[in-house]
């Protein structure tokens, strides 16, 4: 069973509680910007695993059926707690080569990005990872775990993740010393020199004291989030892309032959020496660290929240209910993406009418292929009116000015 279907509304309720707590303590952690961007990543993610989870399925079946060494008890105890345990021995690895390999590192990237740290953190994803990281999970098959099982400690771990994103939780005394906690977690976030590629556990942190990866949270040293080949974008298809860019570049534009092969599956910090131009190196300074923060007025704010409160009823309404068929699901989730992007501009402090302007007559066209070929009447309503109201928001808001300003915090 997947947990996280079930999750996922106390997840919103909890990140709505930590804002409000935030605010009351006057220390609120959360900005408007990067929390949308963060949501978008999150359903994104969940999105596209639809489509591209075939793949890694078809492989666990095969695993599972015709290769596992013997088939162990759903029904045990034993076998749950053997599951749970080992499960984040495997997620352990992943998530440390995701650190220190480029290709890996492409797809983890995304969850890094934020440069602040609240829960909506956990649920910005990746929208690229189920192509590499189930590959890690498959000796669980070839040792007997079924499937059933794996599916629901997979999702029990991601669950436990969400509340360790945050900042108002302190260190919990002796809990610190074998599982993940928001402490050592903060820690595995922060750039901080002396923080960096630390605390990889995703339940236990047993496995980074054994592998010599573990950290403790210093308390003389606040910990500064995001990833140090800054982003400086909204953007979640670049966000998702970007590595992977620039890892191609390295491929293509390397003279040498060895420096193109290696290029995937080089170190993170790797440059490769044959590149015909200098590459110049991201340099951290937690002195002069500023978060990216376009300041952009109130209207586009709530403009971006109307953008994702819709996104959100598509996604709940007709593509987690299952309501569409496989080529309904990717003009929907593309459909999504752009909306997305064009949201991010917005966010950006670009105000970019013309591709603006064409989402809403995609989307028109959309829904009147959906209301007269299809039985999708009611998503083709709901997009009709979402457009109509989009197109006169849209009207008003060309007749104001977005004003960028990246040093200002709002």
């Amino acid at each position: 069973m997947d947990y996280i279907t079930y999750a996922v509304p106390f997840f919103l309720l909890a990140l709505l509680a930590e804002l409000a707590y935030g605010i009351a303590i006057k220390k609120n952690t959360y900005r408007l910007n990067d929390a949308i961007s963060n949501l978008f990543m999150g359903t994104l993610r969940t999105a596209n695993k639809l489509i591209i989870i075939g793949a890694a399925g078809y492989v666990f079946y095969l695993a599972e059926t015709r290769f596992a060494l013997w088939r162990m008890d759903a029904e045990s105890p034993i076998t749950w707690i053997f599951a749970f345990v080992i499960y984040d021995f495997f997620y352990y690895w992943f998530h440390r080569i995701s650190h220190e390999r480029q290709i890996f590192w492409a797809s983890h990237a995304a969850h890094h990005q934020s440069e602040d740290y609240n829960l909506s953190t956990a649920l910005r994803q990746t929208g690229t990872g189920a192509f590499v990281s189930w590959v890690f999970y498959i000796p669980m098959f070839l040792i007997g775990i079924p499937s059933y099982v794996f599916i629901s400690v997979a999702s029990l771990n991601l669950v436990y993740q969400f509340w360790v994103h945050s900042e108002h939780i302190p260190k919990l005394g002796w809990y610190e010393n074998y599982f993940v906690t928001a402490s050592n977690h903060r820690v595995h976030h922060a750039q901080n020199e002396q923080y960096i590629d630390k605390n990889y556990g995703g339940v236990f942190i047993i496995w980074d004291r054994m592998f010599g990866t573990h950290k403790i949270e210093d308390e003389n040293e606040a910990c500064i989030y995001g990833i140090r080949s800054t982003l400086n974008t909204f953007n979640p298809v670049w966000a998702n892309l970007h590595i992977y860019v620039k890892i191609i570049k390295e491929m293509w534009l390397s003279k040498k032959w060895k420096d193109k092969l290696y290029a995937p599956f080089a170190r993170t910090n790797w440059t490769p020496t044959s590149f015909p131009n200098q590459i110049k190196k991201d340099e951290f300074n937690p002195q002069t660290f500023k978060k990216y923060n376009p300041v952009i007025k109130k209207e586009y704010k709530l403009y971006a929240l109307f953008q994702y409160l819709f996104i959100t009823y598509i996604f709940l309404t007709f593509i987690q209910s299952g309501y569409l068929d496989y080529f309904e699901l990717w003009v929907t989730i593309t459909m999504m993406t752009f909306t997305m992007y064009c949201t991010a501009m917005w966010l950006d402090g670009k105000k970019e009418l013309k591709a603006e302007i064409i989402r809403l007559i995609l989307c028109v066209i959309i829904a009147s292929y959906a209301y007269i070929e299809t039985t999708l009447s009611l998503i083709a309503i709901s997009v009709f009116i979402y457009s109509s109201a989009n197109l006169l928001i849209v009207i008003y808001l060309n007749k104001t000015n977005a004003v960028l300003a990246s040093d200002q915090v709002y």
